[in-house]
């Protein structure tokens, strides 16, 4: 069913009737806000924007609601279920949206339990409990639980974003289950709210219960008794045999995996479990998938708390020298009292592996490495090793783990069959795999396959003893094939049970009872077929705009609360904690403008605008983000089109020509030093150019740095020997006029390591800050002048210091100009201060500094340059200690914009200041960027250095008629 009305069914199983009630489809939905509105506390949100953010979760499913309601308390979602009783509206609830079978969308309401309700109300450590709210996240209750040696088992690899709430609904799972259990197994009591606002607290025995459960249990004793295979991934349908007698009459765990399709959970208390103090990692090594899946029954004698399988094709080569001999891997974590203790187990566990090849990690950031290639599979796997696009659907289906080798061949050859591919992984030792497949899902052909073969899948599943869900739940994507899985009779029985807590069918409906069909509601349905005009190539989604805002595939990496390590993505949701400054909720509201269904004002929208108002261009996503969204490419793209033709915002003319006005204001730079001190000028030229007021305007440098080269050219040279590698040394805008300093040490530095160093016989310009702005035309021919200038340095190195330009000219420059290779020609041969030294300078000793460093690596650099020369020169001089992750906030004109001052400054807050602050007595302050210079300038008043003047200062010191 996926219109907006309910159904109503007797337990009988009579003809139903279809409810629309006041506020269902065509009903009044204007009423249905106000009531919700007048009884509601939280958050009551019905405009395009809300509505387009929760069409998706993280599955191939799009259903549209009628509104968002985010409730503060128990009390706000008993209120809320009740208006949308009485107004026949369905009900969805919904955690991290990361669900990947399509049940955390819905036609109706959707209560988001994300927003206020994240509260842990009780830790007990002598119990091993907690008392959670819905919107928990699962980091933060293991944060929590851990001050005292504790932990929640179960953990999937969204820990950093998924909710209990969500872990609850889906029975989710994670790599420890081995160990520990599904949720079900450490669920003690719930709290829980019906369609209609009726509360019932839910444990051991009978206790809670809707009328008539009971009843409809003990006249089906024998089939609840034969139904259900036992294997330990058994997530499909309802958990009925858990109100079996001798099973304990457990309500709660019944209740586990209903997928919202029951009632809404309020309160949760959990059972922790003692963390172990140490673990090691246990990486081996084998032939292949099946000989990796084969061998992984036999370890768990050993007491393993994971036993994780991926095969090569997930690995990215630059992490392969990671990892033991192979192509395909089991990842075996154990645990102790002591590092000995852990260490023990895991060589013994090696020790008798009948592997190709293994290798016992102890070091706790190369494990967390290892993690990652594991945790990042769920978004690495929708691109295929061709660039195509993969897909879920079946996902998360398990088999006895005896059978998983044999499985697997079978799953191999059935892909075949269809024309398929696929790359399974998981938890091999709990006999579950999770697969993107390569389906066709903007085709009719396409979707067909995707139907037959989810057909025979399903029975493949079944003949092996499986459940076709082993972690995800069954959603849209397998509810409909349950009847395979469990037959007629048993799948009857749970439009029954839903029937006794949901009786005018409210909550959730089409997921688990009575089923939508698996190929309706495909999310790629709506998307326009011909391809948009777009200004930049998309060289890795074939130039199709369509394509590369599918990339989110809706597994939230973004929406965590912190950086991962030296992690970027993505600032601006850290700070607001709003779906819609994440990077997944950009890409939803994309998604849903180019469908034109609630989003219905194409590039003109205003909800698109205001969600990329506060995106930071940090290009973090374009690294972090497990399928490499790029919202700093989509948002200068949607700005093109968004302004094109009518008046831009002051700040794109005041910062976007930035270029344009320091070149101007050169000659005058002593007045404009002056001026910059006359507070009632500088506020003028602020509010004119649309610039917080906050701000302090950067001063124009007395001398450029391309006139001091004018003036020493002579010199330069004469340092080096003959024939020594030329370079080109980037004059980019903000070393030629705002820091000119950087640009002198860094013609030191190179020439005492035997360079020669040439600049462009003009000034030129990378683009960026029209780029960020999305004045594309413009930046196209600020382009296309620049590769005339550097066509007589075609094939020398160029040395660019200011790592926000040379991702520009990386990457920007040949997207946008894909029609000229000189634009690659030029791209590729773009390097950093630190890139440079290393290839062409590889014998040249830096001198030892011998000091402790702070600062911040910047955003660019770490998105597409990456910082790993940085590191080893500054391991060679002695500048010891890590810069941090995260974004400045400052991030070129956005930090300067009026309206973005407090989230710029928030997200300085969030790493960079503190390691500022942290840093120990006489540590070097490093930022290699401009704008990471000016934010710890005016919100520290803290200088910090580029790199290379840090080295220059450690040369020796000769006359030098330049300075």
């Amino acid at each position: 069913m996926s219109d907006h009305s309910c159904v109503n069914r007797d337990s009988g199983g009579e003809d139903g009737r279809r409810g629309g009630g006041r506020g269902g489809a065509g009903g009044d939905t204007a009423a249905l806000a106000r009531e919700l509105r007048r009884d509601v506390r939280g958050e009551v949100d019905f405009d395009a924007a809300a509505r387009a953010l929760m069409t998706m979760d993280a599955s191939n499913y799009r259903r549209v609601p009628l509104g968002v309601v985010a409730p503060r308390d128990a009390a706000d979602v008993a209120a809320a279920l009740a208006v949308c009783r009485a107004h026949g509206v369905p009900v969805v609830p919904r955690g991290g949206g990361t669900s990947i079978a399509g049940q955390a969308t819905g036609t109706g309401v959707v209560l988001d339990l994300t927003r206020h309700m994240r509260a842990i109300t009780d830790l007990d450590p002598e119990a091993r409990t907690a008392v959670v709210q819905p919107g928990v996240v699962l980091d933060d209750l293991r944060a929590a639980a851990g001050v005292y040696g504790l932990t929640f088992g179960p953990d999937p690899s969204t820990h950093s974003r998924c909710t209990l709430g969500g872990m609850i609904g889906n029975n989710s799972c994670g790599s420890h289950s081995v160990a520990w259990g599904t949720t079900a197994d450490n669920i003690r009591r719930l709290t829980v709210v019906g369609y209609g606002g009726d509360v019932r607290h839910l444990e051991r025995g009978w206790s809670g219960a809707p009328e008539g459960l009971s009843v409809l249990v003990n006249d089906n004793l024998t089939l609840l008794r034969t139904g259900f295979p036992e294997l330990p991934r058994r997530i499909s349908g309802y958990a009925l045999d858990a109100l079996l007698p001798e099973n304990g009459v457990n309500l709660a765990r019944a209740f586990c995996g209903s997928e919202g399709t029951l009632g809404v959970v309020s309160e949760a208390t959990v059972r922790l479990v003692e963390a172990p103090r140490a673990r090691v990692l246990a990486v081996l090594g084998y032939a292949g998938e099946s000989a990796a899946a084969e061998a992984a029954p036999a370890l768990l004698a050993y007491g393993p708390l994971t036993v994780e399988g991926m095969a090569e094709d997930l690995v990215p080569e630059n992490e392969r020298t990671l990892l033991p001999r192979g192509s395909a891997w089991l990842f075996v974590e154990t645990g102790g009292g002591t590092p000995a203790e852990a260490l023990s187990r895991a060589e013994r566990l090696v020790k008798a592996a009948e592997a190709l090849d293994g290798t016992v990690v102890t070091d706790t950031a190369a494990q967390r490495a290892l993690w990652r290639i594991r945790e990042d599979a769920s978004g690495t796997a929708t691109r295929m090793p061709d660039g195509s696009e993969a897909w879920p659907g079946w996902e998360d289906c398990a088999v006895p783990p005896a059978r998983l080798g044999a499985y697997l061949r079978d799953f191999r050859s059935l892909l075949a069959e269809h024309g398929l591919r696929g790359t399974p992984y998981g938890h091999f030792g709990d006999g579950c795999i999770h697969v993107r497949i390569d389906f066709d899902l903007l085709s009719d052909t396409g979707v067909r396959r995707f139907r037959a073969f989810s057909e025979e899948q399903a029975e493949l599943v079944v003949a092996h003893g499986g459940s076709l869900s082993g972690e995800h739940g069954d959603g849209q994507a397998r509810a409909e094939l349950l009847p395979r899985m469990y037959g007629n009779e048993l799948v009857a029985l749970f439009g029954r049970f839903k029937d006794v807590w949901d009786p005018a069918g409210g909550m959730n409906p089409g997921v688990l009872a009575r089923p939508a069909r698996l190929d309706e509601n495909l999310r790629f349905a709506v998307l326009p077929r011909e391809r948009v005009g777009v200004a930049f190539g998309y060289p890795h989604d074939d130039g199709d705009f369509s394509a590369a805002v599918r990339r989110c595939v809706g597994v939230a990496k973004c929406r965590t609360e912190s950086a991962a390590g030296a992690g970027v993505m993505c600032p601006s949701y850290r700070v607001t904690g709003e779906e819609r400054h994440s990077t997944r909720g950009r890409a939803r509201l994309l998604h849903e403008m180019l469908a034109g269904e609630v989003v219905t004002d194409g590039w003109r929208s205003e909800e698109v605008r205001d969600a990329l108002d506060l995106c930071l261009s940090c290009k973090g996503c374009r690294s972090d983000c497990p399928v490499g969204v790029d919202m700093a490419t989509y948002k200068a793209e949607f700005l093109h089109h968004h302004y094109k033709g009518r008046p831009r915002p002051a700040a794109h003319y005041a910062m976007g020509w930035l270029p344009v006005w320091l070149r101007a204001a050169a000659p005058f730079a002593g007045a404009l030093r002056v001026a910059s001190r006359v507070r009632p000028l500088t506020a003028l030229v602020k509010r004119l150019g649309g610039i917080a007021p906050e701000r302090d305007l950067p001063v124009p440098a007395k001398r450029t740095f391309r006139s001091w080269w004018r003036r020493n050219r002579p010199a330069a040279g004469r340092a080096v020997e003959p024939g020594a590698v030329t370079v080109v040394l980037w004059p980019d805008t903000f070393t030629n006029h705002l820091s000119p300093d950087v640009g002198r040490a860094a013609v030191r530095v190179l020439e005492a390591a035997g360079l020669r160093v040439v600049m462009p016989p003009r000034q030129l310009c990378c683009g960026l800050t029209y780029v960020s702005t999305g004045q594309l035309d413009r930046a196209r021919v600020v382009m296309r002048r620049t590769l005339d200038g550097m066509e007589r340095a075609a094939g020398l190195p160029v040395v660019v210091l200011e790592p926000s330009c040379a991702a520009a000219l990386r990457t920007d420059l040949p997207e946008l100009l894909a029609d000229d290779p000189r634009a690659a020609a030029l791209a590729s041969s773009v390097r950093t201060f630190a890139q440079v030294l290393e290839e062409y300078a590889p014998q040249w000793r830096p001198p030892r500094i011998d000091r402790p460093v702070a600062g911040q690596t910047h955003c660019h650099q770490h998105a597409v340059l990456g910082d790993a020369a940085e590191r080893r020169l500054r391991e060679r001089a002695g500048l010891t200690g890590a810069l941090s992750g995260g974004c400045c906030g400052l991030a070129g004109n956005f930090g300067f914009e009026r309206g973005h001052y407090d989230v710029s400054a928030a997200c300085a807050e969030e790493q960079l200041l503190p390691s500022v602050r942290e840093a120990p007595e006489g540590a070097e302050l490093l930022a290699d960027g401009f704008s990471c210079r000016t934010q710890l300038d005016q919100l520290a008043g803290r200088r910090a250095r580029h790199l290379a003047q840090v080295l220059a200062d450690g040369l020796p010191e000769r006359p030098d008629p330049r300075r």
